[in-house]
């Protein structure tokens, strides 16, 4: 039994392909399918079901890749304990980012980070919170970040900024002549919201259970996307809520639209999420310095509520 014909056998069972895995690992196919047959021999059991499409693991083959996960972890640990001890940042690190984080925050410390930290191969996917406490867990992603608290027993979050709700109200719209917002007069009947399983369409609900106003007579329209709520929004169709960080790139003839909240603002709080096995945490602290840095600048919010990310 060896590192490599476990880090094979968790390919495989991430992907649910042989052919997949071994571009993954960066072998051929045909290797990688050798040395998972020679681990069960050795093993005597059949880790996958091969019969099966996708591939599926047997029951003991559950077993065997969370001991897997475990053994390939441990080994990774001690290279981290050499890295650590000469100083060295580098190497692989996955990293996950929820989607209505990604566009407004990656271009503001990304190409910072890789100027600093150039022997670090950083490799990011834009994930929901669900998918990412899963591949944190299954160790899938070294880090993440996303709107918390999450609560999750084996994962560790070290916030990065607070980042306030913005309304985004068009003229017609009966709060456009206040000055500025409070939580009570927001009607979840009467707001855009993003469509379900975005964690920031649960924080405008939270903030909207608080309210009084139900208005039942009225649609209510979902969309995957920021842009095209502001558009919806522009053409009558009612208001929404933005992150703060969003509103910076609004063009400038739609700045009128914007509306604060009294203080305390609603806000989500941001984090730096990881496994408290803390893995790579040199790659971790690095970047929590170099984000927490660049952001300094771009929220200067302090009174803020923050607002639970998950369903209530």
């Amino acid at each position: 039994m060896t590192i490599t014909q476990l880090k094979y056998v968790l390919a495989v069972a991430e992907h649910q392909n042989f052919t997949k895995a071994a571009e993954k690992t960066f072998v051929t196919q045909p290797t990688l399918s050798m040395q998972i047959q020679k681990l069960e021999q050795e093993l005597d059991i059949l880790i996958f079901d091969r019969g099966k499409k996708p591939i599926e693991l047997t029951a003991v083959g559950k077993k065997i890749v969370e001991q897997a996960r475990s053994i390939v972890n441990e080994s990774e640990r001690m290279q981290d304990v050499v890295d650590q001890e000469k100083g060295y940042i580098g190497g692989a690190f996955k990293l996950g980012i929820i989607p209505t984080v990604m566009p407004t925050l990656l271009p503001m410390f990304l190409k910072t980070f890789s100027n600093r930290y150039p022997k670090v191969q950083l490799r990011i996917e834009e994930l929901n919170t669900d998918e990412i406490i899963m591949q944190i867990n299954e160790g899938y992603l070294d880090a993440a970040i996303a709107a918390t608290p999450l609560e999750q027993e084996k994962i560790a979050e070290r916030p990065l900024y607070y980042e306030p709700f913005v309304g985004y109200i068009p003229e017609s719209h009966r709060l456009y002549s206040k000055k500025e917002l409070e939580s009570e007069d927001l009607d979840i009947h009467d707001i855009l919201l993003l469509e379900d399983g975005h964690c920031f369409r649960d924080g405008i609900v939270n903030i909207c259970k608080a309210s009084k106003n139900s208005t039942q007579d009225k649609f209510q329209l979902e969309s995957g996307s920021f842009e095209t709520l502001v558009k919806l929004s522009d053409e009558g169709m009612g208001m929404t809520l933005l992150p703060y960080l969003h509103t910076l790139d609004i063009a400038s003839t739609k700045i009128k639209n914007l509306r604060y909240f009294k203080n305390p603002s609603p806000a989500r709080e941001v984090s730096l999420i990881y496994s408290k096995s803390e893995l790579k945490m040199q790659i971790t602290n690095a970047l929590h310095d170099v984000i927490s840095a660049v952001i300094r600048g771009a929220i200067a919010f302090q009174d803020v509520k923050i607002i639970s990310p998950m369903k209530k």
